[in-house]
Formats: structure tokens, C-alpha cells, sequence
């Protein structure tokens, strides 16, 4: 096992003391960085990108390169789990992923296979290896999956939705059938999800980007309880440490307590929430992550560096924070700007910490 060179990452979300607030990017390694769009183009397709292990691996590391980033994330799409079972993943330019097959019925959903994240999704482990292997020990990585929720609203529309009518019309009228998707996915989320502990991620986070578009009640019934089963199915400790995991649901802050109750060790936060606000709601039960609004990229560098002292300043003192943006980098983001956010965190929030407090 190689020793990790940078881990106040794990410290972190372990809310152990840091030396400065550690920082990473959802979609990091991304359209914004034309390195990455070379890569892309040379692989044909974006499928053709996450299937390919090493290429993988080529642009995860992509963005370490530029940046002193305090972990990777491994490159890959939260739809891979529907498409290992059997629902035909494609992407159309300027509409984003679509589906060959619709889940429409119960039968349908009975009909569903539980994807073996060896056979059915092995490039990602393979892709989860070969990273690992390849950082050497420079950074943690993260895995990652999408919420039950979020892949059955793909799986149910057909792609994606602004309205999700059928995903929704499906939860009142046929809740047993919806129960019965969700509690499928949430066991293929964790043999995933396990798979890739058991190959080298040392920290995972579950993606609940459609969680916020349902009524509270709904969101405790369809999204967050398949989510806590998953974090209870979850590996906890691989390698000699433990393994983190962070809950990120897009447009939850009216349910941080209750999505603090499921056992995971971090909740991510979008930027319509004050960190502040959120840390003295949950206290020292879980840490955080986030919370800049990625737009504020688009901005100077001087107003980044502002943005991120706001942020640092509203959570204070102590540990439990790592900083990243409240959704992912946006395609048109200026690479630099990105560099400015990163450097800004690193600078600026060693005042925040007691560097005597830090095991070296």
C-alpha cells in the first residue's frame, strides 16, 4: 500500500485537523480544460472516453497537473450502473444522455438485472486501479455514484427531464413499483460502490442531483431512505483507513439534519445555503463540503479570491471543511480562473487552522 503523500482531504471530511482547508472541483477534469476536449476527441466519443481505463486515468489526472488539487475523482458517469443493465447509454450533441429502452412498467423493473461491478462494469475498476496506481500515493481518489433517485429519473424518462412528469407520475400512481426500481438501484449502488473501495478509492460520494426537485415528504420516502440503506451497505474501512462518505443532494438544505442522520461522514452543500447556516444546523456530526456558486468562476480573479474568503469566513474556525463548488465547473470557465479559486482556498484559509494541531 502506498503512503499518501496529501491526505488532509480524508482528514477533513474525518473533521481531524488540517493544515489549510483542502479543495477539489466537481467536474474537475472536464470540458473547460482543453486537454481534456483533446483527449475526448481522440477517443471518439464520451463513452468511448469513460471505457477506455486508461484514457480514464489520462484525463483524471489531467487537472492534478495544473492545479495542487487535494484529491482526484475518478472519471467516469453516473449512468454507467442503467446502461450495465441493459438500458442502452448514448449521448446526443446539445441533449445530453438518452436511453435505447425506458423503464415504463413493473415488469420492466422485475425484469431489471443487479449489474456485477466486475463483469458488468469492470472498466471502471480497471479504471479505479490504473489511477490508483498512477497517482502513486500524490492525492486520495474519490468514487462516485449517482442516488438511486437521480439514475431511476434518467431510467424512467428515458434521459434527461425538466419536468420529470414520468418519474413523478410513476412515484404517486405505482409507488410499489417505484419502491421496487429504487431498492434495486440502491443494491447496485452499493456492490458499485464496493467494487470500487476494493480497487483503490479511498473516499466515495453519492451524486443525489434530482433529490431537491421532490416535495419533502417524497424526498425522505424515495430519495433518502435508499441513500441511508446504501451508506449502511457500505465498505467503511479498506487499507488500514477509513473511507469517508459524502452525501451531495443538489437543492438540499432544508433536510441537512435528516440526511446527517444517515451515517455518512460529509454532506456536499450547493451554493443556495450559508455554510455558516448549515454547520450550526448539523454540528460537529458530520463535515462539509462546499459551497461556491461555479459561476463566480466567470469572474475575476479578484472576485474569486472574495467569494472564497466570504465562504472560509462563514464557517470559521476549526475543522470539518473542504472546499469545492456547489454543483460542477462549467464548460466556459476560464482554466486560469479555476487556478485562482484553488490557489485562493490554499492561501487563505491556513488562519482558519491550528497548524500545532496537525499529526505530521
Amino acid at each position: 500500500m502506498t503512503e499518501l503523500k496529501n491526505d488532509r482531504f480524508l482528514r477533513a471530511l474525518l473533521r481531524q485537523p488540517v493544515d489549510v482547508t483542502p479543495v477539489w472541483m466537481m467536474r474537475q477534469a472536464g470540458r473547460y480544460l482543453p486537454e481534456y476536449r483533446a483527449s475526448r476527441a481522440r477517443a471518439g466519443d464520451f463513452m468511448g472516453l469513460c471505457m477506455n481505463p486508461e484514457m480514464a486515468c489520462e484525463v483524471t489526472l489531467q487537472p492534478l497537473e495544473r492545479y495542487p488539487l487535494d484529491a482526484a475523482i475518478l472519471f467516469s458517469d453516473i449512468l454507467t450502473i442503467p446502461d450495465a443493465m441493459g438500458l442502452g447509454l448514448y449521448f446526443e450533441t446539445g441533449e445530453g444522455p438518452r436511453f435505447r429502452k425506458r423503464i415504463d412498467t413493473l415488469a420492466d423493473i422485475q425484469a431489471l438485472p443487479i449489474p456485477d461491478p466486475q463483469q458488468d462494469l469492470g472498466y471502471v475498476m480497471d479504471a479505479v486501479r490504473t489511477i490508483r496506481r498512477e497517482l502513486n500515493g500524490r492525492v486520495p481518489l474519490i468514487g462516485f455514484s449517482g442516488s438511486p433517485w437521480t439514475l431511476a429519473t434518467y431510467m424512467v424518462e428515458g434521459g434527461s427531464s425538466k419536468d420529470f412528469r414520468k418519474s413523478k407520475a410513476m412515484l404517486y400512481n405505482d409507488p410499489q413499483a417505484m419502491h421496487l426500481l429504487l431498492d434495486k438501484l440502491a443494491d447496485a449502488v452499493i456492490a458499485y460502490l464496493n467494487g470500487q473501495i476494493l480497487a483503490g478509492a479511498q473516499a466515495v460520494q453519492i451524486f443525489d442531483t434530482w433529490g431537491g426537485n421532490l416535495s419533502a415528504d417524497a424526498y425522505q420516502k424515495f430519495s433518502l431512505a435508499y441513500m441511508r440503506k446504501i451508506v449502511a451497505g457500505l465498505i467503511r474501512e479498506h487499507e488500514g483507513r477509513k473511507i469517508p462518505v459524502i452525501l451531495f443532494t443538489k437543492n438540499g438544505g432544508l433536510w441537512l439534519e435528516s440526511m446527517a442522520d444517515t451515517g455518512a461522514d460529509a454532506l456536499g452543500l450547493d451554493w443556495t445555503i450559508d455554510i455558516g447556516v448549515a454547520r450550526s444546523r448539523v454540528g460537529s456530526k458530520v463535515a462539509l463540503q462546499g459551497n461556491m456558486d461555479p459561476s463566480v468562476l466567470y469572474a475575476s480573479p479578484q472576485s474569486i479570491r472574495e467569494e472564497v474568503a466570504r465562504i472560509l469566513a462563514s464557517y470559521g474556525k476549526g475543522n470539518g471543511h473542504v472546499f469545492n463548488l456547489g454543483h460542477g465547473i462549467t464548460p466556459e470557465v476560464d482554466p486560469a480562473h479555476a487556478g485562482a479559486f484553488i490557489e485562493a482556498v490554499h492561501e487563505l484559509s491556513a488562519v482558519y487552522h491550528d497548524p500545532s494541531a496537525v499529526a505530521l
